[in-house]
């Protein structure tokens, strides 16, 4: 089967350290802000006497608000709201996406408080370490049976940019190239080889290398990185689960026959050889043939634990 190109990425999408400052900086130039507004109401003589005198200022005489003191107040208000609204907390595992009218402004991976401008729009990503269990999802093998496989995938998102705005859901698309890769995987082989020893899907650490391997490749143009792909169980379906038990459990004991009369034979051709070859008994054609036939019965009898006859 010829190999088919992963997806490609958009290579404008590279995750980069997007603009952030410490909490204390957005904290401080708050407080200054509020201060500042503070200031030019006592100037203008807007705050009560009761707290002028609580707080020890001289009193000053109110004669409205101007124009000028207006616009300073208003400044003073927007850089409140500015310094303020910019702090957030980051958390550990998780990162920001920050975007500008749609336009990618970089991640942010600190933890911690910390200042963002409140003009970016932030969108959290979970960065840790993840696994998803499937539920049983329909495939078939190589001879064209229908099975239900379960798989265990643990990835992790590596770029987040790529994972957020490369892919319009990246979770979705995980699990449905699970699916793809899974039926392009177990096709290549039978889930059983009854009457031969060939590679078959119940050898799952081949079975979890191939699908690793093209989950990989499909999944890292997306900032994805898959860890392992391991399927936990691989069962007939329902409809046909009973016939393909029947058949392996036929198969099963017919090879158990076979050993055992292989092992029969082996054991009675040492026997006769034995017997002539130290000369304690002198055999024709037919006393062979007889003496073979005897030690056969009486072998396969006691291997097989069949019952004699009444």
């Amino acid at each position: 089967m010829g190999v088919r190109p992963a997806p490609s990425a958009d290579p404008a999408l590279v995750e980069r350290t997007g603009p952030v400052l410490p909490g204390w900086a957005g904290v401080a130039a708050g407080a200054v802000a509020l201060a500042g507004c503070a200031a030019v109401l006592w100037w203008v003589g807007a705050v009560p006497e009761a707290v002028t005198v609580m707080l020890g200022l001289p009193s000053r005489p109110y004669n409205g608000i101007a124009i000028g003191a207006w616009a300073l107040l208003a400044l003073g208000v927007l850089m409140v709201l500015f310094a303020f609204g910019g702090l957030g907390r980051g958390r550990v595992g998780y990162a920001w996406v920050l975007t500008l009218f749609g336009d990618y402004r970089g991640s942010v991976r600190r933890t911690g408080l910390m200042w963002v401008s409140p003009l970016l729009l932030r969108r959290r990503v979970d960065v840790r370490l993840r696994h998803w269990r499937s539920e049983p999802l329909p495939a078939v093998d190589a001879n064209g049976t229908a099975l239900r496989v379960v798989v265990l995938v643990v990835w992790r998102i590596r770029d987040t940019v790529r994972a957020a705005l490369g892919v319009a859901d990246h979770e979705r698309y995980l699990r449905e190239q699970v699916e793809a890769a899974m039926a392009r995987v177990l096709s290549q082989l039978p889930a059983d080889a009854f009457h031969e020893d060939a590679p078959t899907l119940r050898d799952a650490e081949v079975v979890g290398r191939a699908l690793t391997r093209m989950l990989s490749a499909e999944c890292a143009p997306v900032g994805i990185d898959v860890f392992s792909a391991q399927p936990t169980r691989i069962e007939y379906a329902p409809e046909i689960a009973a016939a393909m038990q029947r058949r392996r459990i036929a198969a099963i004991d017919a090879k158990h026959r076979d050993m055992v009369l292989t092992s029969v034979v082996d054991a009675v051709d040492d026997m006769v050889h034995r017997l002539t070859s130290r000369g304690l008994v002198e055999l024709d054609d037919y006393d062979r043939k007889a003496l073979v036939k005897d030690l056969t019965v009486a072998f396969y009898t006691g291997r097989t634990g069949l019952p004699e006859g009444p």
